[in-house]
């Protein structure tokens, strides 16, 4: 546990003090609404590179110029503001709730070597639905892989999202893929494929249209049966708020990676 913060933040009135990395964006807008209206946290600063905005409280346009003291980082910013991030929670000991996506395999290992030194939270997905609709895959795929059954999977987000396919379709493909043993190979298009499927496959399809928040099926289809587990997220406010509850599970945790089942379990 985190002595230093935890006293700290007993002198701020026994709130969580927040630091939102990526305050100015869509998503940050929507965590600074939620954390507005809640009795036990408040944010202390943000940083944006757009800082032409009236926040409530103060914004620095990047990381390293924060000079604000924070319990918990709340990050919605991009992958390529991320390696800054973690370095300036490494240094301050500071957990983080990583939730920018399409970081790269270099930097999920170098989160990992941050959570050694700090708290670390990162999930492919925000939503309390999602991770528990994980936690649903990996009983039923026990009985439908083993039975035979193809999986497949489809995403489908709005156009502008640039990574493909989504964290939240290899969060779902890993969750089966383990439950059915690790050795499912992850295909992401057939078009020059001129062959029966395989069985030891996961498919995954992305679309890109519209305003689409987030979509995601994973179909296990049989011998003259399917059987589709669905999400569907109305409002980006889901993640926020998901984040949001990481944020209060995570602010005085001892160092470690964590993810969203954490969260869930300790409800």
């Amino acid at each position: 546990m985190h002595l230093c913060q935890n006293i700290k933040n007993e002198g701020y009135g026994g709130r969580i003090r927040v630091l939102l990395h990526g305050c100015n964006g869509h998503m940050g807008r929507v965590v600074s609404e939620i954390i507005g209206s809640e009795d036990t946290m408040e944010i202390v600063a943000g940083v944006d590179p757009y800082t032409a905005v009236d926040n409530v409280y103060p914004v620095f346009p990047a990381i390293d110029e924060c000079n604000v003291e924070a319990d918990v980082v709340i990050d919605f910013s991009s992958a390529s503001a991320v390696d800054a991030l973690l370095n300036y929670c490494e240094a301050k000991k500071l957990p983080v709730v990583l939730c920018s996506t399409g970081l790269s395999d270099e930097q999920l290992i170098r989160a990992n070597e941050v959570s050694q030194n700090t708290a670390v939270l990162r999930s492919g997905n925000m939503s309390l639905g999602i991770n528990t609709l994980v936690d649903l895959l990996e009983k039923a795929t026990k009985i439908f892989c083993d039975a035979g059954f193809d999986v497949e999977i489809v995403e489908k987000h709005h156009n502008r999202k640039v990574d493909s396919p989504s964290g939240t379709a290899l969060m779902l493909a890993d969750a089966v893929n383990d439950s059915a043993g690790g050795d499912y190979e992850y295909v992401y298009d057939r078009h020059d494929r001129r062959e029966k499927r395989p069985k030891k496959e996961i498919g995954i399809s992305a679309v890109r249209g519209g305003t689409i928040v987030g979509d995601h099926d994973v179909i296990f289809a049989g011998e003259d049966e399917v059987i589709t587990f669905s999400h569907r997220a109305y409002s980006r406010s889901v993640f926020a708020k998901g984040a949001v509850e990481a944020a209060k599970f995570l602010a005085y945790k001892q160092d470690g990676m964590y993810d969203m089942s954490d969260v869930i379990a300790a409800k």
